[in-house]
């Protein structure tokens, strides 16, 4: 017997959705309904001052306009700190955490950037620290909390664009699991949440394909399923450049005015290619034809396709 999807859609609302996320919460939703699967909704405020409760509630309102729903309460991850702590515990008994007093100034004169993204490659400066040192630096600097990586290749099978490989110790380097503030990082939180509420699918941006390794890592070390991946193209504007929370005349509030649900979902699905024309479209016409062969695996520049 097959096992039942569970998908989600995890938003990180420091902004009003626009929509490069709304496609993402489209396809994400799309593929669970497709699957007959489940669907889940997850609102990535960790760092509470950056996503007031407006902004959470906005997310939803936005979500539920558009016609998505949700099979589960959202989690919130504000509300999760004590239970990230404890899988954060079972990764200290193992060896794998140790503290890291570098400043961003320091890091960024130490390492090269990670290949995935603007962090650079973490190389290593505290890693072998005696205790007494560490003791002496407390007293002064809050450490940040870091997960040592292990000498090897993490490979990921992505179900869009195919394999992605990362040795990690050049790759990725030993990264961040509890922020110098206290606040749990994105590894750690997005890893334990999905075990723990049985996600088994994961759709997102091909932004943060090169986070995955970690992830699988992590997995691993607290013995969790690797759920499947499938990473989406993002979309651009008419210049080429990448859509962002502050782009407001691409949020939905802004659209809503101009045109109707049915219009949004057509403009989107047809933007990814699951649909061969731009026309309005129901999302129960939508669950039925899709089909991630469909789906482009180009970042798609809204000029073209939505016009």
């Amino acid at each position: 017997m097959s096992m039942t999807v569970t998908g989600r859609f995890a938003p990180t609302p420091s902004g009003r959705l626009h929509l490069g996320n709304l496609l993402c919460a489209l396809l994400a939703y799309l593929s669970a309904r497709h699957a007959d699967g489940r669907f889940l909704l997850r609102i990535e405020d960790l760092d509470a001052p950056r996503c007031p409760k407006r902004l959470c509630d906005a997310a939803i309102q936005d979500l539920t306009w558009l016609g998505i729903t949700w099979d589960e309460p959202p989690l919130f991850q504000s509300e999760r700190g004590e239970i990230y702590q404890r899988y954060a515990r079972q990764l200290e008994q193992k060896g794998l955490l140790y503290p890291c007093f570098c400043t961003r100034a320091q890091l960024h004169a130490a390492a090269a950037p990670n290949r995935g993204d603007d962090n650079p490659v973490y190389a290593g400066t505290c890693a072998h620290l005696p205790p007494d040192e560490i003791a002496e630096r407390i007293k002064t600097r809050r450490p940040a909390i870091r997960l040592r990586v292990p000498d090897e290749t993490i490979s990921i099978w992505d179900r869009h664009y195919g394999e992605y490989s990362e040795y990690m110790p050049r790759d990725c380097g030993d990264f961040i699991i509890r922020r110098s503030d206290g606040l749990f990082g994105y590894q750690l939180a997005v890893v334990v949440d999905d075990a723990l509420s049985g996600v088994n699918e994961v759709v997102r941006g091909h932004d943060i394909l090169a986070s995955t390794p970690r992830q699988v890592y992590i997995q691993r070390m607290l013995g969790f399923d690797t759920p499947s991946y499938i990473h989406i193209p993002l979309l651009e504007d008419a210049e080429g450049r990448r859509l962002a929370k502050r782009d407001r005349d691409m949020d939905l509030t802004s659209l809503a005015k101009r045109f109707s649900r049915e219009d949004i979902l057509g403009m989107l699905a047809y933007s990814a290619g699951i649909l061969k024309e731009e026309r309005p479209a129901a999302m129960d016409e939508l669950i039925d034809v899709f089909d991630w062969k469909n789906v482009k695996k180009e970042d798609i520049r809204l000029g073209r396709a939505i016009g």
